[in-house]
């Protein structure tokens, strides 16, 4: 694409919004428009400023199956499991 840099990352985003215990997690999926991902769509949980570590994260050919490949990860965790904990100190 015109007016990139060679090593941006360009994504075009679909949310959608899971509630389970009365509590809301985004999952953005990621498709690669330009750069480089680990598949073609990328699956991310995030409460808009906290991503979820990349155990969680799904990936896929399709936007459908880096979402189901999220879920599946995602399933038996609790909320809590999905982000990174703060390190004490920083």
């Amino acid at each position: 694409m015109e007016n990139l840099l060679p090593k941006d990352i360009l994504t075009r985003v679909t949310r959608y919004n899971l509630i389970r215990e009365q509590r809301l997690v985004y999952i953005d999926v990621h498709e690669r428009l330009q750069g480089q991902l680990a598949g073609r769509f990328v699956a991310v949980p995030n409460l808009v400023n906290i991503v979820a570590r990349p155990e969680y994260q799904g990936v896929g050919e399709t936007e459908s199956e880096a979402l189901g490949n999220c879920l599946a990860r995602i399933r038996d965790a609790q909320i809590e499991a999905l982000f990174p904990r703060k390190v004490e100190g920083r």
